[in-house]
């Protein structure tokens, strides 16, 4: 583990399966590659960030196109807006093929799949990249998602995170089914593992019912790191209990200063180490070799946006059809309650100072879909630096680098600002070892002591 006096960044790749990057006009550049259907498209973009000595390349997810504003699909895909949502675990395979440090994180959620399908595929895939896999816990968003899988509609906000509760509690039970020495592979003695170091789960709760073992051994990182984003009050409970890397989405650095303090709290309440758990805000950059280069460069990127992009992702992160209001009307404080993404609320009632924002509101003051949504680095190397060796101060622990051209962007930061944070001291110049928590400097968990959780 780092010291105070030693602190670096630890650099996380925002990827997405599909057409475009977070930032939807990223498909509209016209230095944005668009293979996206291939593999080599992805590999491209793992060397690079190898080559820069990212921590991760980690993947976000949705289970349905954008489809909430009018119930229709027909806008998402006439302009790409997120139009192709790809499985990521595979493609995290294919970029761990032409790699061997950089770490791989995958968005997987807890409302629609099985603990024991999560555990076997995520467990399976650390030890096929040798202990480099993380995965990103989410609980879903809204009601297309539901149709894809059978159910009328999505669940309320707090249940899902009392029902991912009990998910992390199998799934986590399932990883720790082998010992780290059960394995043995005695041929002349025909013993290829000790039975008592394999157990069963036998789990029973409220929500999940799961028997076990689970036939996966342990990988060389124990199992794979937990990502989590959760930024309402539930959400960052649950971070506090399960995370070991958050994704934390901050305005400003004022508001990040106040955000990190408030989590690494939550965790030590919870009764963890607040430095083993690392934090990492979201923030775009663009940067050239001058300042009027960078400046240029964004007021390209700038004018991609369209507006039907934050609208219809507005639509499907808050579980409402906006076609069906006014622009003007305010949401009720029941309409508010039942929204899905309860941070994304409370940031826009915040910065709109309206107990009961309108859908104008939500477009201008959460400025989705566009560049400007979230803190964004523009300028030289020298400038990009500075702004983040502040944040990494008192309100950070690392960074989520989100594209705004692929794999442009990424080239870029690695060709221009990891040079200028190596030569600050602020950010390695090798991998520390083989696996993600290695590179992220989080300890190796050990198997619990066997016992049946009920």
């Amino acid at each position: 583990m780092t010291s105070p006096s030693s602190r670096q960044m630890h650099l996380v790749a925002f990827l997405q399966a599909q057409n475009c990057s977070n930032y939807v006009g990223s498909w509209r550049h016209p230095a944005t590659m668009s293979d996206f259907l291939s593999p080599e498209y992805f590999q491209r973009i793992a060397r690079t960030l190898e080559d820069g000595l990212f921590d991760m390349a980690f993947f976000d997810d949705r289970l349905a196109m954008p489809d909430i504003y009018g119930n229709d699909h027909r806008e998402a895909v006439s302009h790409g807006v997120r139009a192709v949502k790809m499985d990521p675990t595979p493609i995290l395979m294919a970029m761990a093929a032409v790699t061997s440090r950089l770490g791989l994180g995958a968005t997987y959620s807890t409302t629609y799949y099985e603990p024991f399908h999560v555990a076997r595929l995520f467990a399976t895939m650390d030890l096929m990249t040798k202990g480099r896999v993380a995965w990103n816990v989410v609980t879903s968003l809204n009601d297309s998602e539901a149709g894809n899988f059978g159910r009328d509609a999505h669940e309320e906000h707090d249940a899902r995170y009392d029902r991912a509760d009990e998910f992390m509690e199998v799934v986590i039970g399932h990883w720790d089914s082998w010992e780290d020495d059960a394995l043995i592979l005695d041929k002349e003695n025909d013993r290829f593992a000790d039975p008592d170091k394999v157990h069963r789960l036998d789990y029973r709760g409220k929500y999940y019912k799961s028997r076990g073992p689970l036939p996966v051994p342990r990988s060389r990182q124990g199992h794979p790191v937990l990502l989590q984003a959760g930024q309402s009050g539930r959400g960052i409970a649950f971070a506090a209990r399960w995370a070991e890397l958050v994704f934390a989405a901050y305005p400003n650095l004022e508001a990040g200063r106040k955000q990190y303090a408030q989590l690494k709290r939550a965790i030590a309440e919870a009764g963890r180490d607040p430095a083993s758990v690392k934090v990492a805000p979201a923030v775009k950059v663009v940067v050239a070799e001058t300042e009027s280069q960078a400046k240029e460069q964004f007021i390209l990127i700038d004018s991609l946006a369209r507006p039907i992009d934050g609208l219809a992702l507005l639509c499907e992160v808050l579980n409402v059809d906006f076609s069906k209001r006014g622009y003007e009307e305010p949401f009720t404080d029941a309409e508010l309650a039942a929204v899905s993404w309860h941070s994304l609320r409370d940031r826009v009632i915040a910065k709109s100072g309206k107990r009961n924002p309108s859908v104008r509101d939500f477009v201008e003051a959460s400025g989705r879909g566009t560049v400007r949504e979230g803190p964004c680095f523009v300028g030289t190397a020298k400038q990009v630096a500075d702004e983040m060796e502040a944040w990494f101060q008192d309100a950070c622990d690392g960074f989520v680098v989100q594209a705004l051209s692929v794999p442009g962007s990424y080239e870029d930061f690695v060709r221009l600002v990891v040079p200028e944070l190596q030569r600050r001291g602020l950010y390695r110049k090798a991998y520390p070892g083989q696996t993600l928590r290695d590179s992220l400097g989080i300890d190796r968990p050990a198997p619990r002591a066997w016992r049946q959780i009920a």
